[in-house]
This record gives structure tokens, sequence and C-alpha cells, in this order.
């Protein structure tokens, strides 16, 4: 009977002794899982891969660049319209003369006619581009509207470019517009305070 207390003390010491021991090994050496998500913490994420580039059709390039040219052609900026033209561009316009040859010669009837325009706004409808190898040519209609001396004219008409690769950029070597049909013209008026004009869509010749 006198040895049970002696073995019940030693029992409490060793547990004593064990939750010690425990307690010194946490303090000593964290958890393995958290050493794991301290180190997955301090990893930088692995970049996702980027999104393939899908290369545009023929047809869509010359679409991209009727869009670049006529949108340049609008804002008057005849420097960003030269990217889209051959040097020796051949220009046909809807009077009767000769066609205008090369780029030079053309940029600056282009600056002059420009120069008496306001409010420009012309849209490109029923566009068609047929390529053939390194040659395609493309027709669109248009719907032209500007403010010329104080007054509101119009007109309708239809334009056919001849474009041919150089290298991998397709370039306008030939360029030939026609007027359908002219709107009367009006004496222009100034947009009503706080109305927003309609947002303009391609612009044209």
């Amino acid at each position: 009977m006198a040895l049970v207390p002696r073995v019940q003390g030693n029992r409490a010491f060793f547990a004593v002794a064990v939750c010690i021991s425990l307690l010194l090994a946490c303090v000593a050496s964290p958890p393995a899982s958290g050493q794991n998500q301290k180190k997955k913490k301090n990893t930088p994420p692995a970049e996702s891969p980027a999104a393939p580039i899908i290369p545009m059709t023929d047809e869509q390039q010359i679409d991209y660049l009727i869009s670049g040219m006529l949108g340049a052609w609008q804002i008057g900026d005849a420097e960003r319209m030269h990217q889209y033209f051959s040097d020796d561009v051949s220009v046909v316009k809807s009077i009767w003369e000769p066609p205008v040859m090369g780029w030079a010669t053309y940029a600056q009837l282009y600056k002059q006619e420009r120069s008496s325009m306001e409010q420009v706004r012309l849209d490109r409808s029923n566009t068609f581009i047929w390529v053939n190898g390194n040659t395609a040519w493309a027709c669109y209609q248009w719907d032209f509207s500007a403010v010329i001396g104080g007054q509101l004219q119009g007109a309708r008409g239809q334009t056919t470019l001849v474009l041919v690769k150089k290298d991998t950029r397709w370039l306008i070597v030939h360029d030939h517009s026609n007027v359908v049909e002219r709107a009367q013209a009006r004496p222009a008026t100034s947009p009503t305070p706080g109305v927003q004009e309609p947002n303009q869509q391609k612009p044209g010749r």
C-alpha cells in the first residue's frame, strides 16, 4: 500500500516532464506545415503564359488599313496617311482631269482641299475585298458631309483601291473615287448646346 503513492508521484512527474519536453520542442522548431506555408508565401507566383497572337488574314489587314487611312484622312493628318500609300500611287478623282501621279503631288492637293473643310464626316459601307497573291483590290461605298465655306454639303459615292503587298505590308497603289450623288448645300447650323453629336463611324473619301 505504501508503494502506490510513490508510483502515482513518479507517473505525475513523468507526465510533467513529457509536457515540458514537448513545449521546448515546439518553441525550438516550428511545425513543418508552418515552414512550408512560409516558403510558399515567399515564393513568387508562376507567371501565366501569354495568350498567343493570332495573325490577321490579308483581307483583315486590308480592311484595317482602309480604316486607318480614312481615319487619318478625316482628321487631316497627311503624314499619317502616307504610311498607307505607295510613293508611286496614282489617284483618279471625280472630275475630268488626268490622274494625280505620285504621293507628293496627291498630298499637296489633299492638304489644299482638306483645309477648307470643317465638321467632316464620311461613313463607309458595303466593303468588298479580293486578294490574289501579293495583289488585291477593294471597293466600298461612302456617304460624305462637311461644312465648306459656311455651307453644309454632302455627297455619296464609291471608291476602288488597288493594293500591292511589299515585304509584309499592304500599300495602296491606285485610288479611284466617283461621286454618284450630291446633296443640295444648305447653311450650316451650329450644334445645340448640351446635345452630343452622333458618333462618327469610319470616315471615307
